[in-house]
């Protein structure tokens, strides 16, 4: 039984659906999908991602600003979108489209829920001090809501644009990035925390792929950082242990040149067994 899971900032749905989203959906084979900053309403990405899926969507009350949705094949009909939550409990974050939660129910047949998760993190700006303050309290909360939903056993997968490259190995041009928002030693230890003792999540991406430059799910669209591959790894899937011990293969689905993207970010697809 395997389980492939994908998850995506596209940047505007709206933009990449005329950009060609839809043919990489016709082509996926992931049988979940976890969409981040989409900027649009929730009927609006149902209709954009089209037939073939259930979708559970919590756009952002501010309108054209954050927004995430998680989408699962209508095809698997044992991968159904239950117990749907919103928010990490911060006080006023319920509807900034920044946090969605689902169960699946035993997805493994070994007894145990998958909650799945879909974060679009605050990118923060170090000239805007507030913007860091609010990626900080969020983080925090974060951690708490985590320890909680591992607390019966279940199995707990976060996915999505977490807005910090953990390493050297996790940003291109580390040495001149040491002072911006994204690479913060700060914001840094807080990836320390998630995949430690204290948060008990390990990052599948980085497990799989081994100490190696990247692989970068983020490509600036200034000059040409995609062209020269300077990009930052920023999309995660951070699981449970037991969860993570099933991963077998994990991709960026990195577009074959500039002309063909329809995000600045790259799908993250990770096949669970």
């Amino acid at each position: 039984m395997t389980l492939t899971i994908a998850t995506v900032n596209v940047n505007g749905l709206r933009a990449a659906a005329r950009k060609g989203m839809g043919d990489w959906l016709a082509a996926t084979d992931a049988d979940v999908i976890t969409l981040q900053e989409v900027r649009a309403p929730d009927e609006l990405v149902a209709s954009l991602v089209g037939d073939g899926w259930r979708i559970e969507g919590e756009a952002s009350a501010l309108k054209g600003r954050a927004g995430v949705a998680i989408a699962a094949r209508v095809a698997r009909e044992d991968v159904d979108l239950d117990g749907v939550r919103r928010g990490v409990g911060l006080e006023g974050d319920a509807h900034t489209g920044r946090w969605l939660e689902v169960d699946l129910a035993d997805p493994f047949d070994d007894g145990r829920t998958l909650t799945v998760v879909s974060l679009y993190m605050h990118s923060g700006n170090t000239e805007k001090p507030q913007t860091m303050v609010d990626k900080y309290a969020f983080l925090d909360q974060m951690l708490e809501h985590l320890a909680a939903l591992r607390a019966d056993g279940r199995h707990v997968l976060v996915t999505g644009d977490l807005n910090i490259a953990h390493t050297e190995r996790d940003i291109k041009n580390w040495k001149g990035n040491l002072k911006s928002a994204g690479f913060l030693p700060a914001e840094r230890a807080y990836v320390d925390r998630l995949t430690g003792d204290e948060g008990g999540l390990v990052d599948v991406h980085r497990a799989l792929a081994g100490d190696v430059a990247g692989p970068y799910t983020w490509w600036s669209q200034r000059g040409k950082a995609f062209d020269n591959d300077s990009g930052w790894r920023i999309d995660y899937q951070l699981a449970t242990p037991d969860l993570a011990a099933r991963a077998v293969t994990a991709t960026v689905d990195r577009a074959p040149s500039y002309d063909t993207r329809w995000s600045d970010h790259a799908p993250l697809v990770v096949r669970y067994e």
